[in-house]
């Protein structure tokens, strides 16, 4: 087999959904939005987690702070990544992260090595109450003991397959694909 089969594993429509779903858990969770702060991971994760907050406030009335981190330089293969590696915004929540229960956003849980980072910068910022976990897909192979609370959905994927996070602002469109690189002949 060569080249490269893409399978759409969730449409706009399906994603909307699942960032409904998991709104509604975080509210459930912290017991409503008082105290809460949202904090989507460069690059898909900001998107999804203004998302996120946006479906918050159409159901509570209220829209929680939301802030952007960029872990990069908190990344355990910094050295892999080149000489110049290309920084985001990190812009903390209104009122900071002390004492507040704050909503990590990543778009994809695998490794768990982005998750590790995002707590290491975080922690450099202050010391949250607690933090959540909020995934849209949790594809499995962890390297590391981190598991996201709340998931939008749970994929099996393969080592040679990848899951891509398809976000308006920089793919143009809404969804989730899976992609399977082929082997050569």
């Amino acid at each position: 087999m060569t080249g490269t089969q893409r399978e759409l594993l969730m449409d706009e429509r399906a994603v909307q959904r699942a960032i409904a779903r998991m709104a509604h858990e975080i509210v459930e969770r912290n017991q409503g939005v008082s105290n809460l702060s949202i904090i989507g991971i460069q690059r898909r994760g900001v998107q999804l987690s203004e998302r996120i907050a946006t479906e918050i406030e159409r159901v509570e009335g209220v829209r929680p702070p939301v802030g952007t981190l960029d872990i990069t330089l908190y990344r355990d293969d910094l050295t892999t990544i080149g000489p110049r590696p290309v920084l985001g915004e990190t812009r903390l929540p209104e009122g900071g992260i002390d004492g507040r229960t704050l909503v990590i956003v990543d778009d994809v849980c695998y490794t768990g090595r982005t998750t590790r980072a995002a707590l290491d910068e975080l922690a450099d910022f202050g010391r949250p109450d607690r933090i959540y976990l909020c995934v849209l897909i949790d594809r499995g192979g962890r390297e590391l003991p981190i598991q996201p609370d709340i998931v939008g959905r749970t994929i099996a994927v393969r080592a040679d397959q990848v899951v891509e996070v398809l976000v308006p602002e920089i793919d143009g469109r809404s969804g989730v694909e899976l992609t399977t690189r082929g082997q050569g002949a």
